[in-house]
């Protein structure tokens, strides 16, 4: 509930925060400061941006490797004789099993 009830800051509480940076690290530190901040915030960005591309990077390597499983699994099972449309990965490797296994028997 205490967290529904804060406000956004107002003028006053910025002027007050304002004054005690100033007091606290004199008008003269405030420009390095500043640079400080936006060079950090930019660092931030940079590798925000970096990890969302090797999370995209990742995605693609998934689906690929995804796709050509399921190409291996379709060539299995032409060569053992099952139709594989309309079937799941699941269903193509236990039909694929029972197959290897009738095959092993006679």
């Amino acid at each position: 509930m205490e967290f529904l009830e804060m406000q956004i800051l107002g003028t006053q509480e910025l002027i007050l925060i304002i004054v005690v940076v100033l007091l606290l690290f004199g008008a003269s530190k405030i420009p390095e400061l500043a640079r400080n901040l936006g060079r950090g915030v930019a660092e931030f960005k940079k590798a925000q941006k970096e990890a969302e591309m090797e999370l995209r990077d990742l995605e693609k390597d998934l689906k690929a490797s995804k796709e050509e499983k399921r190409k291996k699994l379709e060539k299995i099972a032409k060569d053992l004789g099952i139709n594989p449309e309309g079937k799941s990965d699941e269903e193509l490797l236990e039909e694929i099993n029972k197959a290897l296994s009738e095959s092993k028997r006679g």
